[in-house]
């Protein structure tokens, strides 16, 4: 099988069921959005040892593409390709939770940063919620399945608490956000 087909050649893309939408679609921004957050779990995977952060991380990955297939349909295909529900949300909470537990509370807020694999998870988190507002604007237009809005919800914070973690088992702080002073010119120097 090739892996050009010259079919997307004119800014047209297939749904599932054949149905031609233009590329830059709503439908179509938000499951490309969710392609885009799953490649960069991929990558967080190869900066991560194998663990249970990495193999929470392949697990949501295929769920992604399971909701990217749902996505993918028109709204009365959907039904067969339902992708997540309450259990998979209750899963990522009891993940958080988990992993919770292995930190010192939140007292004030932090810069993405620390380990490169931390640093990804933060790019990752950020994908994640422009996935989240691609999928609530698509609600907007077609029903979507309400699973899908709070298993991306969970999902950022989940990646949030990641990143921390593997700063924590690296043995790296977490840079902590300093708010920073502006000075004001006097007078003379703006004249």
């Amino acid at each position: 099988m090739r892996i050009y087909t010259r079919t997307g050649d004119t800014g047209e893309t297939g749904l599932i069921g054949g149905q031609r939408v233009p590329k830059d679609d709503v439908r179509v921004e938000a499951y490309g959005t969710l392609d885009e957050l799953n490649a960069a779990l991929g990558l967080c995977r190869s900066l991560l040892e194998a663990d249970d952060l990495t193999q929470w991380l392949e697990r949501i990955q295929s769920q992604l593409f399971s909701i990217g297939a749902e996505l993918a349909s028109p709204p009365e295909r959907a039904a067969q390709f339902a992708s997540v529900g309450e259990a998979e949300v209750e899963a990522l909470e009891a993940a958080i939770d988990q992993l919770e537990t292995e930190l010192e509370p939140l007292r004030q807020f932090i810069l993405p940063g620390g380990t490169t694999a931390a640093a990804a998870l933060h790019l990752a988190r950020t994908i994640c919620r422009r996935a989240e507002r691609r999928v609530v604007t698509l609600s907007h237009h077609s029903t979507v399945n309400g699973a899908i809005l709070k298993y991306l919800n969970r999902l950022g914070d989940l990646l949030f608490v990641m990143a921390r973690v593997a700063n924590h088992r690296a043995g790296v702080a977490d840079v902590r956000w300093h708010r920073t002073e502006t000075t004001r010119p006097t007078r003379a120097e703006s004249e």
